[in-house]
C-alpha cells in the first residue's frame, strides 16, 4: 500500500497554491482602480451577507466567545473596513506633489502569505482579503487547525464572489493540508514577498525569523487606568462591555485594572452594581491554577468562555448574571496569571497611591507582557491623559472608550483594522493599524531641482581674502628647509584646506 506522507503533501500543495496566486497577482496588478474598487466592493458585499453564517460556524469550531458579537466583527471587517477604504487611492498614480516635483506610484508587493488565528478567524480573514484585493495583491491563507473549516469557507465565499466580479482565480487562497513544514513553506517560499501574521507569539516570531519580510503583531495585555477625574459609571460600563465583548478573544481588550486610592470604593461599588463578581483570595487561587499551565503559557481552554463555564471549571461556582470574575492583585510577573494577557473575561484589580503610582504600575504590567500594544485611560484630566500619552510604550492610548472596540477602530476613529501593530519596542515592524499603504511600495518619480554648481557654495569673501594673504606671505617667505619632512608638509595643505573651506 503506498503511503502518503502529510508534511510532504501539505508543501506541495503549498507550492501549487503560491504558484496559481502569483500567476493570478500578475493580471491584477494590470486592473486600473475602477475594476479594483468593484472587486473589492463585491467581495465586501458578499462578506457582509454571510456574516451570520460564518459567526455561527467559527463559535460552533472553535468554542470561543458568543456567535452574536462575531456577527459585529464580521461586519465590521467588511462594511466597515470597505467605507473606509474604497475612496482610496492603490493603483498608479496615487499622489502628486507639485512643489517637490516628486510623483509616488503604487506598487503592490506580490503574494501574501496570510496566518490566521483561531480567537478572530473569519472577521480577520475579510479584513486581509480586502486589504489584498484593494492593494492589487494575491493572499494565500494558512488557517489555524483549529478553525480550520470556519476559514476555508470564508476564503472560498470570497474567492468565488471577487472572481465573479472580475477577479483571476486563485487570487484568494487557503492550505487545506496543515501542518508546521507547510506553513514554513508557505513563508520562506520565494514566490511570498510579504508575512502578515496575526496569532500568537511564536508564530510571529517564526514569520519574522523566516527571511521574508514581515508585518506581525505580538501579545496585547492592556491596562485600564480610572483616574479620580473620570466618570466612574461610564467607565466602568465600557471595561465590562468591553471585556465581555465576544468573551474577551480581542487582544486589544482590557486585562488590569488600575485605580488610585481616593476614589477605589465608588470603582469597587460601581463594579458590582453593573455585574462583576470579586474572586476571594480562594478561587482566586483555583481560577489562576487552571489559567496558568505548568509550562507558563495560558491555558487555551480558558479563551473565551463565559464566567460560569470558567468558575465550574475551576471549581466553584458563581450567582447567576456574573458579567465578568476580577482578583484582586498586588503583583506583576509571568508567574501570576491575573498580570498576563487573557483572552477571556477575568480582569485584575490594582490600587495605587495617586495617578503618578498608577502610571508605574500600568508601566510594570506593560513591560511583563503588552508591549507597544495598547491600554486605555478614563479621565476627564487632559494634564494627565498626556503624561500617560508620553510616556507609556503603547502604540494605541484610549481615552475614555471601550478598549477591544477603540483598538480596531470601531468606536474610535483610528483605521479599522484586525491586525495591530506594536511596533519596534513589541517587536513589530510598525506601530500603524494595518492597512491597505501597508501593502504596497511606494515608487517615487523625482524630478532634478538643482544643478552641480548649486551645490557648491561660495567661499565668503572674507575667507578668500585671508588666504589670498596668507598665500601671499607664503609665497615671500624663504623656502622650505631641506629637513622639513612629510608630515610637516602635510598639516600645512591640510590647514590650507580647511582656510579655503572655510
Amino acid at each position: 500500500m503506498k503511503i502518503l506522507d502529510h508534511d510532504l503533501q501539505s508543501i506541495q500543495e503549498v507550492r501549487v497554491i503560491l504558484a496559481a496566486a502569483k500567476e493570478a497577482q500578475k493580471v491584477l496588478q494590470s486592473y486600473s482602480q475602477e475594476q479594483i474598487d468593484h472587486i473589492v466592493a463585491q467581495v465586501a458585499a458578499a462578506a457582509e451577507q454571510s456574516a451570520v453564517k460564518l459567526a455561527q460556524m467559527a463559535h460552533e469550531e472553535t468554542g470561543f466567545g458568543r456567535w452574536e458579537d462575531k456577527v459585529i466583527k464580521n461586519t465590521f471587517a467588511s462594511r466597515e473596513l470597505h467605507r473606509h477604504i474604497k475612496d482610496m487611492k492603490t493603483v498608479g498614480v496615487i499622489a502628486t506633489h507639485e512643489t517637490d516635483q516628486i510623483v509616488e506610484i503604487a506598487v503592490p508587493v506580490g503574494v501574501i502569505a496570510g496566518l490566521i488565528p483561531s480567537t478572530n478567524p473569519t472577521s480577520t480573514v475579510i479584513y486581509k482579503s480586502l486589504l489584498a484585493l484593494k492593494t492589487g495583491n494575491a493572499i494565500v491563507f494558512s488557517p489555524h487547525p483549529s478553525a480550520r473549516r470556519c476559514i476555508s469557507e470564508t476564503v472560498a465565499i470570497l474567492s468565488a464572489a471577487a472572481v465573479q466580479a472580475g477577479a483571476p482565480e486563485g487570487i484568494l487562497g487557503c492550505l487545506s493540508i496543515l501542518s508546521m513544514p507547510g506553513t514554513s513553506e508557505l513563508m520562506k517560499h520565494r514566490d511570498t514577498s510579504l508575512i502578515l501574521a496575526t496569532g500568537g507569539e511564536a508564530m510571529v516570531k517564526a514569520a519574522y525569523s523566516s527571511g521574508t519580510p514581515a508585518i506581525g503583531v505580538g501579545p496585547g495585555n492592556g491596562p485600564a487606568f480610572i483616574e479620580r477625574s473620570a466618570d466612574i459609571p461610564r467607565a466602568v460600563k465600557q471595561i465590562i462591555d468591553s471585556k465581555t465583548f465576544d468573551y474577551g478573544v480581542i487582544c486589544a481588550s482590557e486585562q488590569s485594572i488600575v485605580v488610585e486610592k481616593e476614589s477605589r470604593q465608588q470603582v469597587v461599588q460601581e463594579l458590582l452594581r453593573q455585574g462583576a463578581y470579586f474572586l476571594s483570595s480562594e478561587q482566586s487561587a483555583g481560577l489562576g491554577s487552571f489559567l496558568l499551565r505548568g509550562n507558563g503559557t495560558i491555558n487555551p481552554q480558558s479563551v473565551g468562555k463565559s464566567p460560569e463555564k470558567l468558575a465550574a471549571m475551576a471549581g466553584f461556582s458563581i450567582p447567576a448574571g456574573s458579567r465578568v470574575l476580577i482578583s484582586e492583585q498586588t503583583t506583576v510577573s509571568h508567574s501570576n496569571p491575573y498580570s498576563r494577557e487573557k483572552l477571556t473575561p477575568v480582569l485584575a484589580f490594582y490600587e495605587a497611591e495617586d495617578w503618578q503610582s498608577a502610571c508605574e504600575r500600568c508601566m510594570e504590567l506593560l513591560e511583563g507582557e503588552g508591549k507597544g500594544h495598547t491600554m486605555t485611560i478614563h479621565s476627564r484630566n487632559e494634564a494627565v491623559i498626556r503624561e500617560f500619552a508620553l510616556h507609556k510604550q503603547v502604540s494605541r492610548l484610549l481615552v475614555n472608550t471601550p478598549a477591544a472596540l477603540g483598538g480596531i477602530g470601531a468606536t474610535t476613529n483610528l483605521p479599522p483594522a484586525m491586525t495591530l501593530g506594536c511596533g519596534a519596542v513589541g517587536g513589530s515592524s510598525t506601530s500603524d493599524n494595518i492597512g491597505p499603504m501597508n501593502l504596497l511600495n511606494i515608487r517615487r518619480l523625482a524630478y532634478g531641482v538643482r544643478e552641480m554648481e548649486d551645490l557648491r557654495e561660495p567661499v565668503p569673501m572674507c575667507a578668500a581674502k585671508q588666504v589670498t594673504a596668507e598665500a601671499a606671505a607664503a609665497s615671500a617667505a624663504p623656502a622650505a628647509p631641506a629637513a622639513m619632512n612629510e608630515a610637516q608638509l602635510e598639516a600645512i595643505v591640510q590647514q590650507l584646506l580647511r582656510q579655503l573651506m572655510g
